[in-house]
Parts: structure tokens; sequence; C-alpha cells
């Protein structure tokens, strides 16, 4: 897409841009915008002016940012020069997601490891590492993913007999533990972020440029994109598309449709729904109400196609189908708009949208069970088995029956508005299929249904989950391991920490009085297979 390419939001659904209008016309009238691109951080009330504060720096990266375009060149053209061409990177939420669509438009090759399962860890370490450069992207370096895959990699170079230290790479946080631990270390290059932007908000700083730049996309292009609305969304204007988008959203929220179903109708831009998943949950998801989205394959998809009054379908890209709203834009410009748009709708709706107070609980009921091998052990006798299935269910679930009983009245629990989570703490990659469950439960089902790839969701729908409206069930899928990876001085393998994070995922959410029905399977092939069938037969 071009730098110039048309940014716009259009509210196809006549009723829907009536309500909308008056929500509109309050944004206006309070200079919302204006004031949200002047880094005001009233605009959410007293008890967030202290979180909003030092997250505000992302409406001006468009700017600030620009001093990394020749750092990240001269470093990409040394790395070449030395046969180092392979770009590997290790991040989680917006540290992953964003420069994942933005190698994906360019068409350029990333590897993106946001996961922690050891087949695609071994997947990544089965490439070149002659020519391999690892960039591990975290605030604070406390990430537990990204420090096992930190610490994976580096023992995988240095036996090799290439030199660790010069294929890491860094962007953290200025005064970070981990910034300190890269200059002990001697890594390669340290890139400082800027501090005061959160993560899913981090697009346009080094967590989106530096891995996208390294492996070649033209973020330069990127961020000249996103300066050519920056003055149109910082418009006191009913046109302005952030205010056309957030009053939207916040008057299809007031009556009832707290989803946003998401879904590309030909934009150009590769994978953008999974991007502004993880900004509208973690961004609008906490004190029991937001915006759920639900990414889904089309226009033509369940979901979309058959949005009922629960959820608003929008389109990114041009109107098509059932869709409600349509956003359009280059990729740039749309990383703008969706960030000044989620902020607004969070002062529509009344939360902070830069806090995430729910995200920790999962992190520390998976630390505690890593911390008791025992307690991790235990508890795992399964209340059924249907083949290469094991059930398990937390309180209230039903497991008797055949897996098609137990999904059909697992799947019955969930209200009329509720939704259907599928968590699937498998390999993205070699079990890429499992993916397809999303769109069969919801076709069976009627209800709208999401999916996510763990850990990789806990750090976006991770937070709505727990925080946002409580009408979900939770279907978690884990699965055999074939060949474990040891964690370097850890005592623990990314097979246990993988595990850990499934099961301390699902405990807060049963803490939190939610149905979690887990299926794992001894045999990953065998056993969804047997899953999707049983999904079929659920509708038959």
């Amino acid at each position: 897409m071009t730098t110039g390419e048309k940014t716009g939001v259009e509210i196809v659904d006549a009723a829907l841009a009536e309500r909308a209008a008056p929500l509109a016309e309050r944004l206006v009238a309070d200079q919302a915008a204006s004031k949200l691109a002047a880094q005001d951080a009233t605009l959410w009330g007293p008890d967030a002016e202290s979180e909003a504060s030092i997250r505000l720096s992302w409406t001006t990266l468009h700017k600030s940012s620009r001093p990394l375009i020749g750092e990240i060149e001269a470093l990409r053209t040394e790395l070449r020069s030395e046969g180092v061409d392979r770009v590997v990177l290790a991040g989680m939420g917006g540290s992953s997601l964003a420069p994942e669509v933005i190698t994906a438009t360019d068409g350029v090759a990333l590897t993106v490891l946001d996961t922690t399962d050891p087949g695609q860890v071994a997947d990544a370490l089965a490439g070149d590492l002659e020519r391999t450069v690892i960039v591990v992207s975290s605030k604070s370096g406390g990430t537990v993913e990204t420090d096992s895959h930190r610490r994976i990699f580096a023992k995988a170079f240095a036996d090799a007999g290439i030199d660790a230290a010069r294929r890491i790479v860094v962007v953290t946080d200025p005064g970070s533990p981990f910034q300190e631990l890269s200059e002990k270390e001697g890594y390669r290059k340290v890139f400082l972020a800027d501090p005061h932007v959160g993560g899913r908000y981090s697009a346009l700083t080094a967590f989106g440029l530096v891995p996208a730049g390294l492996a070649g996309a033209d973020v330069a292009r990127l961020l000249d994109q996103a300066a050519s609305v920056a003055e149109q969304l910082a418009a006191d204007s009913a046109e302005n598309p952030a205010v056309k988008l957030a009053a939207a959203w916040a008057a299809a929220h007031e009556a009832g449709a707290e989803k946003v179903v998401l879904a590309d109708t030909g934009s150009g831009i590769k994978g953008f729904p999974d991007w502004a998943e993880q900004l509208i949950a973690e961004s609008t998801g906490k004190q029991g109400t937001g915006l759920l989205p639900v990414a889904v394959e089309g226009p033509e998809a369940a979901g979309f196609a058959d949005a009922g009054d629960d959820a608003t379908a929008t389109a990114v890209g041009s109107p098509q189908g059932a869709a409600k709203i349509a956003v359009t834009g280059s990729l740039g410009a749309q990383f703008l708009l969706w960030e000044f748009a989620t902020a607004l709708a969070g002062r529509l709706i009344g939360i902070n949208p830069f806090d995430q107070p729910d995200v920790e609980a999962a992190k520390k009921a998976a630390r505690a069970l890593l911390d008791d091998p025992e307690k991790l052990k235990g508890g795992e006798t399964a209340s059924n088995v249907d083949g290469a299935v094991e059930i398990f269910g937390s309180d209230g679930v039903s497991t008797e029956g055949s897996l098609t009983d137990v999904l059909r009245a697992f799947f019955a629990s969930a209200p009329d508005a509720g939704y259907i989570a599928v968590q699937a703490y498998l390999d993205r990659l070699d079990d890429a299929s499992t993916s397809l469950l999303r769109a069969e439960i919801a076709k069976r089902t009627g209800k709208q249904t999401t999916f996510g790839w763990g850990p990789r969701f806990l750090h976006s729908t991770g937070q709505y989950h727990k925080g946002g409206h409580q009408n979900g069930v939770f279907l978690q899928l884990t699965g055999a391991v074939g060949q474990d990876l040891d964690v370097p001085d850890r005592p623990y393998t990314l097979g246990q920490l993988q595990h850990a994070q499934a099961l301390g995922d699902g405990q807060v959410l049963a803490e939190h009085g939610r149905p979690v029905l887990r299926l794992h399977l001894t045999d990953r092939a065998a056993g969804l297979a047997a899953v999707v069938r049983a999904v079929q037969e659920v509708g038959a």
C-alpha cells in the first residue's frame, strides 16, 4: 500500500451510525482527540491518570522513532556482510504481533518465536544457525518465554562454535535489568525503546521496527504512512476516523454488542486482525466490561457473516458481506488509527486503556507450578478418556460420555450471548490445522468463538478472559511432547513450562468461576482428528 492511500472509517450500518453520532459529538466537544494527541493523561479519569501519564508517547512515534531507521539499516548491512540474513524474533504480545504483521505485509521472512512448544522452538533451531541472528524483545527481560528462548539459542550458538554474543540483538527499555544483562554479556546491539509506551501500543517503537527492519521490511515507509494521518487523527471532528471508530464500537457496546468481529476484506495487510485483537482485548477488557475481538478467516466466515446482536462485524479493508464498519488505509496509518480509536473507546466505555490488571494472575499460577514440580505432576488423572484424548474439567463441567457428548454439553453451557474460547497449547506450525476448530465450532454452535495459540494469547486476549464480560467458556488443548528441550540454567524444560502455563491459566479461569474443559492429546495427530470429528458431530 502506498503512503498516500486514503485512510477512513465507514459506518455501513445506518442504525449504528445514528447511535454513534452523539458519542462522536461528545468526543468532539470534549476535545478528546486533540488532547490525546497532546498526551493529556486526564482523559480517562483520576484513577487512570498516573498510569496514562507514562503510557502516551505512542502518539508521536512517527516522529520520535525516526533516528532508529539509520541504526537498523547500519546493523542490517553489517550482518549481511557477515553472511547473516536469517532473523529470528523472540518476543511476546506486542513485541511479536506487530513485527509479524509488518514483515508478512512486506513479504519478507521473519521467524517468530512466541511459543513454549518444544517442537516449534526446535524447528527454529534447525534453521541455518550460521546465517541466524536472534532479536530478543522484552521490556524488562523477565518474560519467561523470551528468557527461555535467549538461553536456548545462546547455548545452540555456542555448541555450533558461533560467538553467541555477536548473534544476539536486544530490544528493551532503558535502565531495565535486561539492558544491564545485555551489556554485561556483550550482546551485538541493544536498542532502547521508548519506556513510555505499553507493549500493545508499541508497533512503531523499536519493538516493532527493529526485527521487521532487520528482516528487510521498509520501516521508514511505515513511519511515513503513520505521519500522513497523524494530523487527521488529532482533529476534533466527527469525521476524524478514530473518533468515528471509537464512537461506533462504544455505541454498539452500549446496545449489548460487546464483541468486535474482525475480518480482512482484501486490505493487502497480512494478519492485521491478530494484532488488533491484542490491542482491543487487553486495553478494554477489565472491570467486567470491554470489547472482545474475534479474529475470523474472512467476511464469509462463521461469526462475521452471521454476526448477531452481541457482535459488531468490522472489516479491515472495503465494506463486504455483513460488515457494519469498514476501516481502510495503509499499515502504518492503520496502526495509529486503531490505537487512537481504542484509547478513545476506553474513555467512552469508562475504563483505563493502559493497564492490564489481570494478566499477572496466570503468570503467577504458572510460576507456582514450576516451583513445585510435584504439584505440576499432581491432579493429572483424567476424568475420562476417549481414544487419544484425555478429558479434564473444572468444577461443574461434565466429562461423562463420549468426546462428542462432553463437547456438546460444554458448548451448551455458554450463555446465548456468551462466547467460546479455544486455547491451543500446541505447535502453531506443525499443528496449524488446529485453528480450523474456530470456524467449525462457531458454525455448529452459532456462538461467537475465538481461537488463540498458548501462551501467545496470554499476552493478548488473556486479560479480557479474566477482566472482561464474564460470559465465556474455555476449551484448552494440550498435547504430548515428543522431544522436549531443556532450558539452560533453569530447573524446567520447555514442555514443562508450556504445561504449567496451560494449567496455571486454567486454574485462574476456574477461580473466576469460568467453565474450563481441557483435552489432552496423547497422540497429537490422532487426538486432533478425534476432536474435529467430535465437533462436527456436535452439530449433526
